[in-house]
């Protein structure tokens, strides 16, 4: 079994961000990726090199063919003789060049698109692994689209270095070790300083030019971030009408994308110009040697051909080479930003010798836990509570009291400040994240689907599960019946973001879900608050029976789901100021009991009013 590097995290600058990437950094990362194939990659080197081989052996034979053709006056009959040994040498070296390049092809195919696959791979598990806080921060249209152009990099860097870079460079070692042997040190001069030039002059205007790439890539991800946020969000846009006012939006990050894109092209036509100028001045020299050398019969026809052939060889390629530097640039440049994702450090990582948990009663303790998204704003404030085994307990208090924040916890998206959190004794640092996440089943108030199927939304609670045991979870959930009436069944699509169906049809889906997991432990986390008092009552028991002899967590904003708790716990700004069953409670007549008159003079208005109505 093959083993990919493990890239090493970078060192964090800033808010959480990663330092910049050297060119070089951003190498030394993708080399290993490509030497898994060694074997591989030192054949299709060996081709490289044989390809080149043939491809300066042409001139060579072109000479001696012009030789042998040219009537001196040591061959006044040299037009009578076919050299037919010369000609099959010229095909085979022409075929040579091609059997050559096309065998490298073959040979690296493999390891670019393995590359590929792999880095897509890892970046893809590794923002998975990532810490919740990131997934708040982030920009999906713009991280999308940085992870597209680095993953297509890859194969373009390699494709621009080794079948286009790397082949120049051993012709051009070849031809001038040639020219200086057999010919005029100026040819030597001439060739190389021209060279020098060209390379200095791409180079060096290229990266003058990298700056309106890099920022045409900054304006294309805003643009495309503000399109994909703006579709995800179609309904709000359509309901406050301002279609005009997203269209100006877009059209604003365009515009910024559209003059870097100008600049960005100017200054390519100044560097086509002065390539051109270079190599034009340079072959020009390089002729007017040589037809001084025929003349005064220090060199032959075939020589002229010879250097003019290896001109025109070496130019060609480099004509090229301010688009390909521009390319290499580029390709770096969206590997760089594709790297970094991978250098995000993972804020919850398993702990080195983490084992599975062992979960026998699946009793839940909160042990003084103190918790805060930021240094400056404390959550959670010396939390402490057990939910024994197969019991409920429920936790209320108002907006912002810090009750959604205990699932993320229990959940471990995020590590406590100070105190522990354990399982059966457990504590959740010393687990696995995969073992505690599989005995833990949530059903949330926002239940959000994935765009497929009715069928493959249940089934994603159990990956693989057969046909018979999703239907049984939707029985269970009470949402079978429905699911039947529809015209395409199990097989209905959901649309983007559960959409196409009601809040109640979405938390069925999410019972089902959560059924088929079978999970130890139990969180609904304000599972009905945003259904209407039919649908909850409905939904509510469904819950209390998938909750029975189950270990629960129940986050409640309405204190009527919660009244047959085991154990209610009354958060206040991240403080727990009472506990106890409903009754008791009530008659502490301290502030759950004033919440409780509250709601359910809240609902006698509502009775009343439908009454009236």
């Amino acid at each position: 079994m093959r083993r990919y590097p493990d890239t090493p995290p970078a060192p964090v600058s800033g808010a959480g961000k990663p330092a910049a990437r050297s060119d070089f950094a951003t190498l030394t990362t993708l080399l290993p990726y490509l030497w898994v194939y060694k074997w591989r990659v030192l054949l299709a080197l060996l081709c490289l090199v044989g390809a080149k081989l043939a491809n300066v052996g042409v001139p060579l034979v072109l000479k001696q063919l012009v030789d042998a053709m040219s009537i001196t006056p040591a061959h006044p009959q040299a037009m009578l003789v076919l050299p037919l040994g010369i000609l099959v040498a010229y095909g085979a070296l022409r075929l040579s060049t091609t059997v050559f390049t096309e065998l490298r092809e073959f040979l690296f195919a493999r390891v670019t698109q393995r590359a590929v696959r792999t880095i897509a791979l890892k970046v893809f598990r590794h923002l998975h692994a990532l810490s919740l806080r990131f997934h708040l921060n982030r920009q999906t249209g713009g991280m999308t689209r940085d992870i597209e152009r680095g993953t297509r990099g890859v194969g373009s860097l390699i494709s621009y270095t080794l079948f286009n870079i790397l082949p120049t460079l051993v012709e051009i070692s070849l031809v001038l070790g040639y020219l200086a042997t057999h010919y005029d040190i100026w040819f030597t001069v001439i060739t190389g300083v021209a060279l020098a030039l060209y390379i200095v002059f791409t180079v060096t205007v290229t990266d003058w030019r990298t700056h309106f790439r890099r920022t045409m890539n900054d304006l294309d991800s805003k643009a495309n971030t503000k399109a994909i946020d703006s579709l995800i969000n179609y309904e709000t846009v359509k309901y406050f009408g301002n279609e005009d006012y997203e269209a100006q939006r877009y059209d604003e990050g365009l515009k910024r994308y559209e003059t870097a894109a100008v600049k960005s092209q100017t200054s390519l036509s100044v560097l086509n110009t002065g390539q051109s100028l270079i190599i034009a001045t340079a072959v020009t020299l390089i002729l007017w040697r040589a037809t001084a050398g025929v003349i005064d019969a220090s060199m032959t026809l075939g020589d002229l051909v010879l250097v003019n052939a290896f001109m025109i060889q070496l130019y060609i390629p480099l004509n090229f080479l301010g688009v390909i530097y521009r390319e290499i640039k580029q390709s770096l440049a969206d590997m760089e930003r594709l790297f970094s994702l991978l250098d995000q450090n993972r804020e919850i990582a398993d702990a080195p010798q983490a084992r599975a948990l062992a979960a026998g009663g699946a009793e839940v303790r909160f042990a003084h836990v103190d918790f805060s998204y930021e240094a400056n704003r404390k959550i959670l404030f010396d939390i402490d509570f057990t939910i024994a085994a197969g019991t409920t307990t429920a936790v209320v208090g108002h907006s912002g009291s810090g009750k959604s924040t205990l699932a993320r916890l229990l959940f471990r998206f995020y590590e406590v400040n100070s105190g522990a959190i354990t399982i059966d004794g457990q504590d959740l640092r010393a687990l696995t994240q995969a073992s505690l996440r599989g005995a833990i089943g949530i059903v949330p108030q926002d239940t959000v689907l994935f765009n497929d199927t009715i069928e493959y939304n249940i089934g994603y609670g159990k990956p693989g599960a057969s046909k018979d045991d999703i239907v049984a979870a939707a029985k269970a959930a009470s949402i079978h019946d429905f699911i039947e009436s529809l015209p395409d069944g199990y097989a209905s699509m959901v649309g983007e973001r559960g959409l196409k169906l009601s809040g109640g049809e979405k938390q069925r889906v999410a019972i089902a879900r959560t059924l088929l997991k079978n999970p130890a432990i139990l969180i609904f986390d304000e599972a009905t608050s945003a259904l209407d008092s039919k649908a909850e009552q409905a939904i509510q028991a469904q819950l209390q029976d998938i909750a029975r002899n189950r270990t629960t967590l129940v986050i409640a904003h309405r204190l009527s789901t919660v009244a047959d708790a085991e154990q209610i716990l009354v958060l206040e700004h991240g403080r727990i100021v009472e506990r106890g069953s409903h009754p008791a409670l009530l008659a502490a007549n301290g502030l759950y009991a004033q919440m409780w008159q509250r709601q359910q003079a809240r609902q006698d208005e509502e009775v009343s009013g439908a009454e009236a109505a």
